[in-house]
């Protein structure tokens, strides 16, 4: 993938909503909730400071987390669709 995120934004690839409930009912595509789950694709080199330090990011390339429901743009790339986000967004590590 040819996309390098700035400073102390993150790409994620949100994981595959759930195509049925736990009862066994398929939900259609106009129901769906947005994933709040993904997987870390690309990691900026950090945040600059004020006093001039980069910031190295906590989060690295391959970790799944729990982020907003609304947080970050959504862009596709390739074909494929991710979440550009600040890691501020960023709630946990699963």
């Amino acid at each position: 993938m040819n996309i390098k995120p700035l400073a102390d934004r993150v790409i994620i690839k949100p994981s595959p909503s759930e195509e049925k409930t736990k009862g066994g009912l398929f939900v259609p595509d106009t129901a769906k909730e947005k994933p709040v789950v993904g997987e870390v694709v690309a990691v900026g080199p950090g945040k600059v400071s004020d006093d001039g330090k980069t910031i190295t990011p906590e989060v690295k390339v391959g970790d799944k987390v729990l982020y907003g429901k609304y947080s970050g743009t959504e862009v596709t790339v390739e074909g494929e669709e991710l979440l550009i986000m600040r890691e501020a967004d960023i709630f946990a590590v699963v």
